[in-house]
């Protein structure tokens, strides 16, 4: 396999209409690296990677990867792949011949096609299933073939549209770690699209969000959960509470926030057991905060929806929003 490549967008914008999806978007990622994209439905992710793809076309700006503007090439030519969230395998085609369908259509011979695919499939542990049918497959085990059969073209970056999105919660997990790992081995860039907050923050190397057809804030996921720039990050992130005092707004981590007789007054609106910790929600002059409260701490003073609190943090922990 090649190593990734850097691709960079530069002031890529796509409109339907009137509509705009995507708005003069710059960005580079840079070669080798485990990109998430990830925003709301409807932020303009999934454009984006489709666009680079070659499966959208651009209204404005360009695609450039390793320094060759791609942006008009058709997606067979473009040194990138696709894995689509339905995996798309055809269901009359073995899982070898599923893999080996576009070299197929390359017009490479047989042989060398098989032997393509196997290796694919060998790398993705899927190598003594190259007979069955998808049909003849659990949900992971498509997921791989279809990984597989992206992989097969030698593609420079690798784009995965929320693949992950199919599986059960336990699959999920398990199938994200060997995604990571075989990034690592092959050494090729990943552009990965999720709404999964948690599959960003455990697989990227780089977090981009997107709000509303823009990029809103771009970093490792580090500095995106605690350095969030402006509200919306802060929110759809997750575990921050939002804070307006003297006309600023801040983001509050909720593991920050500690409960106790003393601090600010509140009253417990829910408490939601998670394992390590206990969610609880109280309310303060009319605004919610999220206290996330190790167990053990919360099982030793116990509370109810109801119950008068005192929550209190670090004034350090506050971390000032952009206007």
């Amino acid at each position: 396999m090649r190593s990734g490549a850097d691709l960079e967008l530069v002031h890529v914008t796509k409109r339907y209409g009137d509509t705009v999806a995507v708005r003069d978007v710059s960005h580079v990622f840079k070669g080798g690296s485990y990109v998430c994209l990830l925003g709301p439905s409807g932020c303009g992710k999934s454009t984006t990677l489709r666009m680079i793809a070659g499966h959208e076309d651009i209204s404005d700006g360009s695609i450039v990867l390793e320094g060759q503007d791609v942006s008009y090439l058709p997606p067979a030519r473009r040194g990138t792949a696709m894995m689509f969230q339905s995996y798309a395998l055809f269901p009359h085609l073995s899982v070898r011949d599923n893999v080996a369908f576009s070299l197929r259509m390359k017009g490479i011979d047989r042989a060398e096609r098989d032997r393509a695919a196997g290796e694919m499939l060998e790398l993705v542990d899927m190598g003594t299933y190259a007979e069955r049918l998808p049909a003849q497959l659990s949900g992971g085990q498509q997921q791989r073939v279809a990984l597989a059969r992206a992989l097969v073209t030698k593609p420079r970056v690798l784009l995965l549209d929320e693949p992950l999105s199919a599986l059960d919660p336990f699959l999920r997990v398990r199938v994200r770690a060997e995604l990571k790992k075989l990034q690592r081995e092959l050494g090729i860039s990943f552009l990965h699209v999720t709404h999964g907050q948690d599959e960003a923050l455990a697989l990227a190397d780089e977090i981009v969000v997107m709000n509303n057809a823009v990029i809103e804030q771009a970093g490792n996921p580090r500095d995106v959960f605690a350095a969030p720039r402006t509200e919306f990050v802060a929110r759809f992130m997750g575990g921050h509470n939002v804070l307006s005092e003297g006309g600023v707004r801040y983001a509050l981590r909720a593991d920050d926030v500690r409960l106790g007789p003393t601090g600010r007054p509140a009253i417990v609106r829910t408490v939601e057991y998670q394992g390590a910790h206990v969610a609880v929600t109280a309310e303060m002059s009319g605004t919610e905060i999220l206290a996330l409260v190790p167990e053990a701490t919360f099982f030793s003073d116990p509370k109810n929806p109801g119950d008068a609190v005192g929550l209190a943090w670090d004034e350090g922990r506050l971390h000032r929003l952009q206007a």
